[in-house]
Protein backbone atom coordinates (compact mmCIF):
# COMPACT_ATOMS: atom_id res chain seq x y z
CA UNK A 1 0.00 0.00 0.00
CA UNK A 2 2.86 2.38 0.80
CA UNK A 3 4.32 1.88 -2.68
CA UNK A 4 0.95 2.69 -4.26
CA UNK A 5 0.67 5.92 -2.26
CA UNK A 6 4.25 6.86 -3.21
CA UNK A 7 3.59 6.20 -6.90
CA UNK A 8 0.43 8.31 -6.78
CA UNK A 9 2.34 11.14 -5.11
CA UNK A 10 5.15 10.96 -7.68
CA UNK A 11 2.58 10.98 -10.50
CA UNK A 12 0.89 14.11 -9.17
CA UNK A 13 4.14 15.96 -8.51
CA UNK A 14 5.61 14.96 -11.87
CA UNK A 15 2.57 16.29 -13.67
CA UNK A 16 2.92 19.53 -11.72
CA UNK A 17 6.56 19.82 -12.80
CA UNK A 18 5.50 19.13 -16.39
CA UNK A 19 3.04 22.03 -16.27
CA UNK A 20 5.66 24.35 -14.79
CA UNK A 21 8.19 23.42 -17.48
CA UNK A 22 5.55 23.99 -20.17
CA UNK A 23 4.90 27.46 -18.78
CA UNK A 24 8.61 28.34 -18.71
CA UNK A 25 9.09 27.14 -22.29
CA UNK A 26 6.02 29.13 -23.37
CA UNK A 27 7.53 32.30 -21.91
CA UNK A 28 10.85 31.67 -23.65
CA UNK A 29 9.19 30.93 -26.98
CA UNK A 30 6.56 33.69 -27.13
CA UNK A 31 7.73 36.21 -24.53
CA UNK A 32 9.10 38.56 -27.23
CA UNK A 33 5.74 38.86 -29.02
CA UNK A 34 3.52 41.86 -28.25
CA UNK A 35 -0.12 40.72 -27.91
CA UNK A 36 -2.51 42.67 -30.12
CA UNK A 37 -4.39 44.02 -27.09
CA UNK A 38 -1.11 45.51 -25.79
CA UNK A 39 0.03 47.05 -29.08
CA UNK A 40 1.21 50.59 -28.47
CA UNK A 41 1.14 50.07 -24.70
CA UNK A 42 4.32 48.06 -24.21
CA UNK A 43 7.73 48.31 -25.86
CA UNK A 44 10.27 45.60 -26.61
CA UNK A 45 12.43 46.48 -23.62
CA UNK A 46 9.58 46.15 -21.12
CA UNK A 47 8.37 43.00 -22.84
CA UNK A 48 11.82 41.41 -22.52
CA UNK A 49 11.91 42.43 -18.85
CA UNK A 50 8.48 40.86 -18.32
CA UNK A 51 9.60 37.62 -19.97
CA UNK A 52 12.81 37.41 -17.93
CA UNK A 53 10.98 38.15 -14.67
CA UNK A 54 8.41 35.46 -15.43
CA UNK A 55 11.10 32.90 -16.22
CA UNK A 56 13.22 33.65 -13.14
CA UNK A 57 10.26 33.48 -10.76
CA UNK A 58 8.97 30.31 -12.45
CA UNK A 59 12.35 28.56 -12.29
CA UNK A 60 12.67 29.46 -8.62
CA UNK A 61 9.15 28.13 -8.05
CA UNK A 62 10.05 24.87 -9.80
CA UNK A 63 13.22 24.42 -7.72
CA UNK A 64 11.25 25.20 -4.55
CA UNK A 65 8.61 22.60 -5.50
CA UNK A 66 11.23 19.92 -6.14
CA UNK A 67 12.94 20.68 -2.81
CA UNK A 68 9.63 20.60 -0.89
CA UNK A 69 8.61 17.34 -2.52
CA UNK A 70 11.98 15.81 -1.67
CA UNK A 71 11.49 16.74 1.98
CA UNK A 72 7.94 15.33 1.92
CA UNK A 73 9.13 12.02 0.45
CA UNK A 74 11.91 11.77 3.02
CA UNK A 75 9.49 12.56 5.85
CA UNK A 76 6.56 10.33 4.91
CA UNK A 77 8.34 7.51 3.09
CA UNK A 78 11.83 7.65 4.59
CA UNK A 79 10.82 6.95 8.18
CA UNK A 80 11.19 10.46 9.61
CA UNK A 81 7.51 10.67 10.48
CA UNK A 82 7.86 7.58 12.70
CA UNK A 83 10.95 9.01 14.42
CA UNK A 84 9.25 12.36 14.97
CA UNK A 85 6.01 10.84 16.25
CA UNK A 86 7.83 8.39 18.55
CA UNK A 87 9.96 11.19 20.01
CA UNK A 88 6.87 13.25 20.80
CA UNK A 89 5.14 10.26 22.40
CA UNK A 90 8.23 9.65 24.55
CA UNK A 91 7.80 13.07 26.17
CA UNK A 92 4.63 11.78 27.90
CA UNK A 93 2.85 15.11 27.53
CA UNK A 94 -0.92 15.51 27.96
CA UNK A 95 -2.90 14.51 24.87
CA UNK A 96 -3.99 18.04 23.94
CA UNK A 97 -0.50 19.48 24.39
CA UNK A 98 1.09 16.66 22.39
CA UNK A 99 -1.28 17.18 19.45
CA UNK A 100 -0.75 20.93 19.44
CA UNK A 101 3.03 20.62 19.65
CA UNK A 102 3.00 18.00 16.88
CA UNK A 103 1.53 20.42 14.34
CA UNK A 104 3.18 23.57 15.65
CA UNK A 105 6.69 22.17 15.28
CA UNK A 106 5.90 21.00 11.74
CA UNK A 107 4.73 24.51 10.83
CA UNK A 108 7.96 25.96 12.22
CA UNK A 109 10.02 23.43 10.24
CA UNK A 110 8.20 24.24 7.00
CA UNK A 111 8.70 27.97 7.59
CA UNK A 112 12.44 27.56 8.17
CA UNK A 113 12.89 25.32 5.13
CA UNK A 114 11.10 27.88 2.93
CA UNK A 115 13.16 30.82 4.19
CA UNK A 116 16.02 30.63 1.64
CA UNK A 117 13.58 30.64 -1.27
CA UNK A 118 11.60 33.58 0.13
CA UNK A 119 14.76 35.56 0.80
CA UNK A 120 16.13 34.87 -2.69
CA UNK A 121 12.84 35.88 -4.29
CA UNK A 122 12.58 39.11 -2.30
CA UNK A 123 16.16 40.32 -2.14
CA UNK A 124 17.46 38.90 -5.42
CA UNK A 125 14.72 38.63 -8.03
CA UNK A 126 12.35 41.34 -6.77
CA UNK A 127 15.35 43.62 -6.23
CA UNK A 128 16.68 42.94 -9.71
CA UNK A 129 13.42 43.94 -11.35
CA UNK A 130 12.82 47.04 -9.23
CA UNK A 131 9.98 45.78 -7.06
CA UNK A 132 11.51 45.25 -3.64
CA UNK A 133 11.61 48.21 -1.26
CA UNK A 134 11.87 46.16 1.94
CA UNK A 135 14.84 46.65 4.22
CA UNK A 136 16.50 43.85 6.17
CA UNK A 137 15.20 45.34 9.39
CA UNK A 138 11.62 45.37 8.11
CA UNK A 139 11.96 41.80 6.88
CA UNK A 140 13.09 40.62 10.32
CA UNK A 141 10.21 42.53 11.93
CA UNK A 142 7.69 40.96 9.56
CA UNK A 143 9.15 37.50 10.13
CA UNK A 144 8.93 37.80 13.90
CA UNK A 145 5.37 39.14 13.78
CA UNK A 146 4.30 36.39 11.36
CA UNK A 147 5.87 33.73 13.58
CA UNK A 148 4.07 35.01 16.67
CA UNK A 149 0.79 35.27 14.73
CA UNK A 150 1.23 31.74 13.35
CA UNK A 151 1.95 30.42 16.82
CA UNK A 152 -1.21 32.01 18.19
CA UNK A 153 -3.48 30.85 15.37
CA UNK A 154 -2.08 27.32 15.06
CA UNK A 155 -1.97 27.05 18.85
CA UNK A 156 -5.60 28.09 19.31
CA UNK A 157 -6.92 25.91 16.48
CA UNK A 158 -4.89 22.84 17.45
CA UNK A 159 -5.75 23.11 21.14
CA UNK A 160 -9.42 23.48 20.25
CA UNK A 161 -9.41 20.54 17.84
CA UNK A 162 -7.78 18.12 20.28
CA UNK A 163 -9.97 19.33 23.12
CA UNK A 164 -13.05 18.57 21.01
CA UNK A 165 -11.66 15.14 20.11
CA UNK A 166 -11.10 14.37 23.77
CA UNK A 167 -14.51 15.64 24.90
CA UNK A 168 -16.50 14.05 22.07
CA UNK A 169 -14.67 11.03 20.59
CA UNK A 170 -17.71 9.93 18.54
CA UNK A 171 -18.81 13.24 16.99
CA UNK A 172 -15.65 15.36 17.03
CA UNK A 173 -15.59 15.58 13.23
CA UNK A 174 -18.78 17.68 13.20
CA UNK A 175 -17.70 19.86 16.14
CA UNK A 176 -14.29 20.47 14.50
CA UNK A 177 -15.98 21.45 11.24
CA UNK A 178 -18.28 23.85 13.09
CA UNK A 179 -15.35 25.31 15.04
CA UNK A 180 -13.33 26.04 11.90
CA UNK A 181 -16.36 27.62 10.22
CA UNK A 182 -16.95 29.97 13.15
CA UNK A 183 -13.25 30.66 13.62
CA UNK A 184 -12.83 31.57 9.94
CA UNK A 185 -15.73 34.02 10.09
CA UNK A 186 -14.31 35.48 13.30
CA UNK A 187 -10.93 36.00 11.65
CA UNK A 188 -12.57 37.72 8.68
CA UNK A 189 -14.28 40.06 11.11
CA UNK A 190 -11.29 41.01 13.25
CA UNK A 191 -8.58 40.93 10.57
CA UNK A 192 -9.03 44.59 9.46
CA UNK A 193 -8.66 45.79 13.05
CA UNK A 194 -6.20 43.37 14.64
CA UNK A 195 -4.06 41.54 12.07
CA UNK A 196 -3.64 43.79 9.04
CA UNK A 197 -2.48 46.84 11.05
CA UNK A 198 0.37 44.74 12.48
CA UNK A 199 2.11 44.93 9.11
CA UNK A 200 0.89 48.09 7.42
CA UNK A 201 -0.37 51.54 8.22
CA UNK A 202 -3.94 52.20 7.09
CA UNK A 203 -5.06 55.79 6.74
CA UNK A 204 -8.24 57.36 5.33
CA UNK A 205 -7.99 58.06 1.62
CA UNK A 206 -6.38 61.48 1.25
CA UNK A 207 -8.19 62.30 -2.00
CA UNK A 208 -11.64 63.22 -0.64
CA UNK A 209 -13.09 63.68 -4.12
CA UNK A 210 -12.00 60.16 -5.05
CA UNK A 211 -13.47 58.84 -1.80
CA UNK A 212 -16.84 60.40 -2.64
CA UNK A 213 -16.71 58.91 -6.13
CA UNK A 214 -15.92 55.48 -4.70
CA UNK A 215 -18.75 55.61 -2.17
CA UNK A 216 -21.17 56.84 -4.85
CA UNK A 217 -20.14 53.92 -7.05
CA UNK A 218 -20.60 51.44 -4.21
CA UNK A 219 -24.06 52.85 -3.42
CA UNK A 220 -24.92 52.47 -7.09
CA UNK A 221 -23.89 48.83 -6.77
CA UNK A 222 -26.07 48.46 -3.67
CA UNK A 223 -23.14 48.03 -1.27
CA UNK A 224 -22.54 49.85 1.99
CA UNK A 225 -18.83 50.50 2.64
CA UNK A 226 -17.81 51.84 6.03
CA UNK A 227 -14.45 53.33 5.11
CA UNK A 228 -12.04 53.79 2.21
CA UNK A 229 -8.39 53.43 3.19
CA UNK A 230 -5.01 53.65 1.56
CA UNK A 231 -2.18 51.42 2.75
CA UNK A 232 1.55 52.08 2.71
CA UNK A 233 2.31 49.00 0.59
CA UNK A 234 5.21 50.81 -1.10
CA UNK A 235 7.41 50.32 1.97
CA UNK A 236 7.69 46.64 1.00
CA UNK A 237 7.06 46.43 -2.72
CA UNK A 238 6.19 48.44 -5.82
CA UNK A 239 3.56 45.90 -6.81
CA UNK A 240 0.06 47.37 -6.76
CA UNK A 241 -3.39 46.15 -5.82
CA UNK A 242 -6.76 47.02 -4.29
CA UNK A 243 -9.14 44.86 -2.29
CA UNK A 244 -12.19 44.61 -0.04
CA UNK A 245 -11.57 43.44 3.51
CA UNK A 246 -13.81 42.44 6.40
CA UNK A 247 -17.42 41.26 6.31
CA UNK A 248 -20.80 42.71 7.13
CA UNK A 249 -20.76 46.19 8.64
CA UNK A 250 -16.96 46.24 8.91
CA UNK A 251 -16.48 45.78 5.16
CA UNK A 252 -14.11 48.40 3.77
CA UNK A 253 -12.05 49.21 0.70
CA UNK A 254 -8.25 49.31 0.76
CA UNK A 255 -6.13 50.86 -2.00
CA UNK A 256 -2.37 50.39 -2.30
CA UNK A 257 -0.56 53.72 -2.38
CA UNK A 258 1.25 52.39 -5.45
CA UNK A 259 -2.09 51.90 -7.22
CA UNK A 260 -3.11 55.49 -6.51
CA UNK A 261 0.07 56.69 -8.22
CA UNK A 262 -0.28 54.47 -11.28
CA UNK A 263 -3.96 54.58 -12.29
CA UNK A 264 -6.30 57.40 -13.22
CA UNK A 265 -9.57 58.07 -11.41
CA UNK A 266 -11.81 56.16 -13.83
CA UNK A 267 -9.40 53.24 -13.83
CA UNK A 268 -9.38 53.05 -10.03
CA UNK A 269 -13.18 53.07 -10.03
CA UNK A 270 -13.25 50.25 -12.57
CA UNK A 271 -10.92 48.12 -10.41
CA UNK A 272 -13.13 48.67 -7.37
CA UNK A 273 -16.26 48.01 -9.42
CA UNK A 274 -14.73 44.63 -10.26
CA UNK A 275 -14.25 43.90 -6.55
CA UNK A 276 -17.81 45.07 -5.89
CA UNK A 277 -18.95 42.59 -8.51
CA UNK A 278 -17.62 39.74 -6.40
CA UNK A 279 -19.72 40.87 -3.45
CA UNK A 280 -22.80 41.66 -5.51
CA UNK A 281 -22.65 38.30 -7.30
CA UNK A 282 -22.10 36.58 -3.92
CA UNK A 283 -18.87 34.99 -5.13
CA UNK A 284 -17.33 35.17 -1.65
CA UNK A 285 -20.37 33.48 -0.10
CA UNK A 286 -20.49 30.81 -2.81
CA UNK A 287 -16.82 30.04 -2.31
CA UNK A 288 -17.24 29.78 1.45
CA UNK A 289 -20.23 27.43 1.02
CA UNK A 290 -18.31 25.24 -1.43
CA UNK A 291 -15.21 25.04 0.75
CA UNK A 292 -17.23 24.34 3.87
CA UNK A 293 -19.22 21.63 2.08
CA UNK A 294 -16.00 19.94 0.97
CA UNK A 295 -14.57 20.31 4.48
CA UNK A 296 -17.72 18.79 5.99
CA UNK A 297 -17.50 15.76 3.71
CA UNK A 298 -13.74 15.49 4.14
CA UNK A 299 -13.90 15.53 7.94
CA UNK A 300 -16.65 12.91 8.04
CA UNK A 301 -14.70 10.63 5.69
CA UNK A 302 -11.58 11.22 7.80
CA UNK A 303 -13.48 10.23 10.93
CA UNK A 304 -14.71 7.03 9.30
CA UNK A 305 -11.25 6.14 7.99
CA UNK A 306 -9.66 6.68 11.41
CA UNK A 307 -12.28 4.38 12.91
CA UNK A 308 -11.80 1.56 10.41
CA UNK A 309 -8.40 1.80 8.65
CA UNK A 310 -4.95 1.37 10.17
CA UNK A 311 -3.21 4.20 8.35
CA UNK A 312 -0.21 4.16 10.67
CA UNK A 313 0.64 0.59 9.74
CA UNK A 314 0.85 1.55 6.05
CA UNK A 315 3.62 4.01 6.90
CA UNK A 316 5.28 1.71 9.46
CA UNK A 317 4.54 4.03 12.37
CA UNK A 318 4.96 2.40 15.76
CA UNK A 319 2.84 4.72 17.95
CA UNK A 320 -0.67 5.00 16.54
CA UNK A 321 -1.57 8.54 17.68
CA UNK A 322 -4.59 10.52 16.50
CA UNK A 323 -2.45 13.44 15.43
CA UNK A 324 -0.25 11.34 13.18
CA UNK A 325 -3.40 9.86 11.63
CA UNK A 326 -4.74 13.34 10.92
CA UNK A 327 -1.46 14.34 9.29
CA UNK A 328 -1.45 11.22 7.11
CA UNK A 329 -5.04 11.88 6.05
CA UNK A 330 -4.15 15.44 5.15
CA UNK A 331 -1.23 14.21 3.07
CA UNK A 332 -3.34 11.62 1.23
CA UNK A 333 -6.14 14.16 0.70
CA UNK A 334 -3.61 16.42 -1.02
CA UNK A 335 -2.95 13.64 -3.51
CA UNK A 336 -6.50 12.50 -4.23
CA UNK A 337 -7.84 16.06 -4.43
CA UNK A 338 -5.37 17.12 -7.13
CA UNK A 339 -7.97 16.60 -9.89
CA UNK A 340 -10.10 19.25 -8.16
CA UNK A 341 -7.40 21.86 -8.83
CA UNK A 342 -8.46 22.71 -12.41
CA UNK A 343 -12.13 22.64 -11.39
CA UNK A 344 -11.61 25.13 -8.57
CA UNK A 345 -9.49 27.30 -10.86
CA UNK A 346 -12.20 27.21 -13.52
CA UNK A 347 -14.88 28.28 -11.04
CA UNK A 348 -12.65 31.13 -9.86
CA UNK A 349 -12.05 32.28 -13.45
CA UNK A 350 -15.80 32.27 -14.10
CA UNK A 351 -16.29 34.50 -11.09
CA UNK A 352 -13.58 36.86 -12.33
CA UNK A 353 -15.21 37.06 -15.74
CA UNK A 354 -18.59 37.81 -14.14
CA UNK A 355 -16.97 40.53 -12.01
CA UNK A 356 -15.36 42.09 -15.11
CA UNK A 357 -18.74 42.18 -16.86
CA UNK A 358 -20.37 43.67 -13.76
CA UNK A 359 -17.67 46.37 -13.52
CA UNK A 360 -18.04 47.35 -17.17
CA UNK A 361 -21.83 47.65 -16.81
CA UNK A 362 -21.70 49.46 -13.46
CA UNK A 363 -19.21 52.12 -14.58
CA UNK A 364 -20.41 52.30 -18.16
CA UNK A 365 -16.74 52.59 -19.08
CA UNK A 366 -15.33 49.22 -20.15
CA UNK A 367 -12.29 50.89 -21.70
CA UNK A 368 -11.19 52.15 -18.28
CA UNK A 369 -11.32 48.56 -17.05
CA UNK A 370 -9.25 47.42 -20.02
CA UNK A 371 -6.60 50.12 -19.62
CA UNK A 372 -6.38 49.52 -15.87
CA UNK A 373 -5.60 45.85 -16.52
CA UNK A 374 -2.99 46.78 -19.11
CA UNK A 375 -1.31 49.25 -16.75
CA UNK A 376 -1.37 46.86 -13.81
CA UNK A 377 0.06 44.08 -15.98
CA UNK A 378 2.86 46.32 -17.15
CA UNK A 379 3.65 47.63 -13.69
CA UNK A 380 3.62 44.14 -12.15
CA UNK A 381 5.41 42.48 -15.10
CA UNK A 382 2.57 39.96 -15.40
CA UNK A 383 3.07 37.01 -17.74
CA UNK A 384 1.35 37.83 -21.03
CA UNK A 385 1.88 34.37 -22.54
CA UNK A 386 1.00 31.66 -20.00
CA UNK A 387 0.72 28.15 -21.36
CA UNK A 388 -2.98 27.27 -21.82
CA UNK A 389 -2.70 24.00 -19.87
CA UNK A 390 -0.83 25.66 -17.01
CA UNK A 391 -3.32 28.50 -16.75
CA UNK A 392 -6.23 26.04 -16.95
CA UNK A 393 -4.89 24.21 -13.91
CA UNK A 394 -3.57 27.01 -11.74
CA UNK A 395 -4.85 30.45 -12.81
CA UNK A 396 -7.54 31.87 -10.55
CA UNK A 397 -7.99 34.75 -13.06
CA UNK A 398 -8.28 34.48 -16.84
CA UNK A 399 -5.01 35.41 -18.58
CA UNK A 400 -4.86 39.20 -18.76
CA UNK A 401 -4.73 39.33 -22.58
CA UNK A 402 -7.95 37.30 -22.74
CA UNK A 403 -9.58 39.54 -20.11
CA UNK A 404 -8.77 42.71 -22.02
CA UNK A 405 -10.02 41.18 -25.27
CA UNK A 406 -13.34 40.11 -23.74
CA UNK A 407 -13.89 43.44 -21.97
CA UNK A 408 -13.42 45.25 -25.28
CA UNK A 409 -15.80 42.81 -26.92
CA UNK A 410 -13.36 41.58 -29.51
Amino acid sequence: MLIIILLLYLSVTSFGYYLQVLNIRQAKRYGHIVPGEFAGSIDEGLLAKTRDYTIEQSVLGLIHSIFDDGVVILFFFGGLINIYNSWLVSLNLPFIISGTLFFLLLVYAKTLLSLPFGLYSTFRIENKYGFNTMTGKLWVSDFLKSTVLTTVVVGITSLSVFLLIKLSPHSWWFLVWLFFLLFSLFMLYISPYVIEPLFNKYTPLEDTAMERSIKDLMRKAGLAVSRVFQVDASKRSRHSNAYFTGIGKVKRIVLYDTLLNELGGDEILSVLAHEAGHWKKRHVLKRIVLIEALSFIGLYISFRIIQTVSLSSYFHIQSDTIYVKLLLLGFIWGIVSFPLTPLMSYLSRRHEKDADTFAAELTGNPEAMATSLIKLSKDNLSNLHPHPLYSAFYYSHPPVVKRVKEIRGK
